[in-house]
């Protein structure tokens, strides 16, 4: 199981777009749900930032192992949610990702989640 959390910096002048971006995604929660089964990701969350004039998004999630990667995803919300990473995410800023320290959660969570990380992508 991985936990992650991993900061993006968004292009100057993107911040509606990236409005639209996350808007779209919460419209279309279940197609964005369909793809998390073969990622194997049990939770993802995205946080936005805006500090010292600069804004930022940060990706928190919890994934099985062996899951595809969005990018060889086939279905179209992937695709979208991809030309709005392109258009957003400013590649020049090399993204941070945040070293995990302490994860707490009761032992009942910890162990579904360990089952459901398991499980055979359908």
């Amino acid at each position: 199981m991985n936990i992650e959390l991993s900061r993006f910096r968004v292009r100057e002048g993107q911040m509606p777009v990236v409005e639209q971006w996350l808007s779209f995604l919460n419209e279309n929660m279940d197609a964005v749900i369909e793809t998390l089964e073969g990622e194997r990701m049990l939770v993802e969350t995205i946080f936005s930032e805006h500090l010292d004039g600069a804004d930022y998004l940060y990706w928190f999630s919890i994934q099985g192992e062996g899951g595809i990667e969005v990018r060889e995803s086939a279905h179209w919300i992937d695709a979208r949610h991809l030309e709005y990473w392109r258009a957003c995410i400013d590649d020049s800023y090399e993204h941070v990702d945040l070293a995990p320290r302490v994860s707490m959660m009761p032992r009942r969570i910890r162990t579904q989640l360990r089952i459901a990380a398991q499980q055979p992508v359908t």
